[in-house]
């Protein structure tokens, strides 16, 4: 009796995982398409940008502050395709505490912004991956990989 009980708690505890991931995918993709449709939006008037870096500029000026009416706090590059752009009060994670079991779930919270990084940056003809990082709240990275063509 005790190990059918174990075992369908196991069971049930992998099927909440798995649907987590799914919300986490769904949430990544929603923000891809908003994404997307707000920079189309946003850019329908501007003239075209010359390169990557200055793509990245808009995003963490103009695009962040229409989205969440701030600008990202720092821009980082290695000239080679890899963005870092760091928020020190990112508002969506304002709300959490600073413990260390929140940190380490905060970047489920990430996926939609992750997703409109992403769908933002299609827009441009860029294609990338996009990950976040927490370290202390409310703080967070968000990592962008623009892979060479």
């Amino acid at each position: 009796m005790e190990f059918q009980r174990l075992h369908a708690r196991k069971i049930f505890l992998n099927v909440l995982l798995l649907l987590q991931n799914d919300v986490v995918q769904n949430l990544e993709q929603l923000g891809f398409s908003v994404g997307q449709r707000l920079v189309e939006r946003f850019t329908k008037d501007s003239p075209r940008f010359k390169d990557e870096l200055e793509i990245m500029k808009y995003i963490c000026k103009d695009f962040w502050t229409a989205v969440y009416k701030k600008q990202i706090d720092n821009l980082r590059t290695n000239h080679q395709g890899t963005y870092v752009l760091q928020d020190n009060n990112f508002q969506l994670l304002m709300q959490m505490s600073d413990g260390k079991q929140y940190t380490e779930d905060a970047p489920k919270f990430l996926a939609f912004p992750c997703g409109l990084i992403r769908g933002a940056l299609s827009n441009f003809g860029l294609v990338c991956s996009v990950s976040a990082d927490v370290f202390s709240m409310p703080k967070c990275k968000f990592q962008i990989v623009i892979p060479s063509s």
